[in-house]
């Protein structure tokens, strides 16, 4: 089943790896929310890859092939790992990772809020840049149901996502919202 890859072979797999790894990462990682998680999965997608190099590249473009792979075994691992993270929560939110974006971070929280369906297809969709039509036949769905889940998530990402300075009430509205009742003593002065 497995025969042996001749260098060529090896130096295609070796450039669609260098050029395609990156970006596999950003939309495992993009659908997980977790980056160990997410680099785990797109490392064993390309270690299952390499034996079947040959099939896969005359097939034409391996990379679905990597990504639905990398993507069954990022949810696989979340299933195994729905204990552990209960311990995590237990003991207050992990540590952010040093060095990452405040914007890739909101995202990446704000996408925790969508339904593992929603957050597939909004990352196949724009960030892996697939039209419609290729989410629905790699999630197993139809058109109509990605956009319509791709519309929900949207509507729930801009909740997350909006700029909340942008939407608070100014100061003094805020504060008196938030005030708690007290009467006025001197409402009645000569009482």
């Amino acid at each position: 089943m497995n025969t042996p890859v001749p260098d060529s072979a090896e130096r295609d797999f070796e450039r669609f790896y260098a050029e395609s790894v990156r970006r596999m990462i950003v939309v495992v990682y993009a659908v997980t929310g977790d980056i160990a998680e997410a680099e785990d999965a797109v490392q064993e997608a390309y270690a299952r890859a390499w034996p079947r190099w040959s099939e896969l590249a005359e097939q034409g473009d391996p990379t679905p092939w990597v990504r639905t792979v990398a993507l069954r075994l990022a949810v696989s691992s979340w299933r195994r790992a729905r204990n552990r993270l209960k311990a995590h929560f237990r003991h207050g939110p992990p540590a952010d990772v040093p060095g990452l974006d405040p914007d890739h971070v909101a995202l990446v929280a704000a996408l925790r809020h969508l339904t593992p369906e929603q957050r597939r297809a909004v990352v196949l969709h724009h960030l892996a840049d697939l039209p419609v039509e290729e989410v629905a036949r790699q999630t197993g769905s139809t058109s109509t149901a990605v956009r319509s889940r791709l519309m929900r998530a949207r509507r729930i990402l801009n909740s997350h996502l909006s700029d909340p300075a942008a939407s608070e009430p100014p100061a003094r509205a805020r504060s008196q919202a938030v005030a708690p009742y007290r009467p006025r003593q001197e409402a009645y002065p000569h009482e």
